[in-house]
């Protein structure tokens, strides 16, 4: 059985920087410490943390929205999942990121969260 994660995160810089940390593969390489290769086209590939999460990019809409075809290595074979992320501007002019990944293996629940938190939205506030 498969699970949806849900997560919303303030950051105090803008969307299209927060989006730059999710889609460039130089940014997102230097923030995980491992290789990224992200494509910047709709029907590209990813490989993150060194090929350990990997997958299509299903949509993109610039500093706004981010949709990705998402498979970790660790997944039952032929499962993907689908992870989206919607980015928008909050009044001080900073971001809420909501991010919704719904086909998660449930046995896969914890680690995947907590990995989202750790090796991303606690690194881009380091960061950014």
């Amino acid at each position: 059985m498969c699970k949806t994660i849900k997560q919303k995160v303030k950051f105090k810089d803008s969307p299209e920087t927060i989006y730059q940390w999710l889609t460039d593969s130089k940014k997102v390489s230097a923030l995980t410490g491992e290789t990224a290769v992200i494509s910047q086209k709709i029907g590209g590939t990813f490989t993150i943390l060194s090929g350990k999460v990997s997958g299509i990019i299903v949509d993109l809409k610039p500093s706004r929205r981010i949709v990705q075809a998402w498979r970790r290595f660790d997944f039952p074979e032929g499962i993907f999942s689908m992870a989206s992320f919607t980015l928008t501007e909050t009044n001080d002019g900073g971001t809420e990121l909501i991010l919704i990944h719904r086909g998660v293996p449930k046995e896969r629940i914890t680690d995947v969260e907590e990995n989202w938190r750790k090796h991303f939205w606690e690194r881009i506030r380091k960061q950014v």
